[in-house]
């Protein structure tokens, strides 16, 4: 049963669900298929008693941006930064909002923005430092509320949802990752981001459908 505990002790999270991973914004990551993925988030989030969603907040001169000589995913030196990305949800772009649909910030029960600082890009949800030191306060909130179980979709599958999954796991919380409600960046990537968070203890489900005779049961 993948719903054993009650609702009180679930939370879902939407993962960077911004118009900069979609296809409205091709001149940043966009994901394919990434605007698709509302439904499923708002269907997941039914199942759980606290929804949670982030944001990347990138600054457009950050150390980390590509250019002519570095290009994408090239590496970079830096405590807090690994390889080079395009620019990419700057605050207040289409790229930064969230994809239409989707609750504004202020109505989720607790809400995380990263990668402000021009010289870190995390891509977990719950520090904004690589090295996983410095918290942005998602582990404590859910501690808080004595959350058991996470339901986890958002973009992109194969890093900051990936990363997100495995600090959550690594916390101790039971992570269902909900492919309905996910896209990743590459094919390959995605997979073996599959393939890692299956082995570090996640639950992958098709749907957020699959959930619904547990729901019956569990809640009934």
């Amino acid at each position: 049963m993948l719903l054993s505990e009650p609702k009180q002790t679930i939370a879902s999270l939407d993962v960077d669900a911004q118009y900069g991973f979609t296809p409205a914004c091709p001149q940043e990551l966009p994901v394919p298929q990434g605007e698709d993925i509302v439904t499923e988030l708002n269907h997941q989030a039914q199942f759980a008693q606290y929804r949670i969603g982030t944001k990347d907040a990138h600054s457009p001169s950050a150390l980390w941006v590509a250019n002519a000589q570095a290009p994408v995913l090239s590496p970079i030196e830096g405590k807090h930064m690994d390889v080079r990305w395009p620019v990419h949800c700057v605050p207040g772009t289409k790229g930064f909002q969230l994809i239409q649909g989707l609750p504004h910030p202020a109505e989720y029960d607790f809400f995380v923005w990263k990668g402000i600082e021009p010289d870190m890009h995390p891509y977990g949800a719950c520090f904004h430092d690589l090295n996983e030191t410095l918290s942005t306060g998602l582990i404590e909130f859910l501690h808080s509320k004595h959350i058991k179980v996470v339901i986890v979709g958002g973009l992109a599958t194969d890093y900051c949802v990936k990363n997100t999954v495995l600090q959550l796991l690594k916390a101790g919380f039971r992570v269902i990752v909900n492919l309905a409600a996910c896209r990743g960046l590459n094919g390959d990537t995605t997979q073996a981001a599959l393939t890692l968070m299956r082995q570090c203890g996640a639950t992958i489900i098709s749907a957020s459908q699959t959930l619904i005779q547990d729901a019956e049961e569990v809640y009934a």
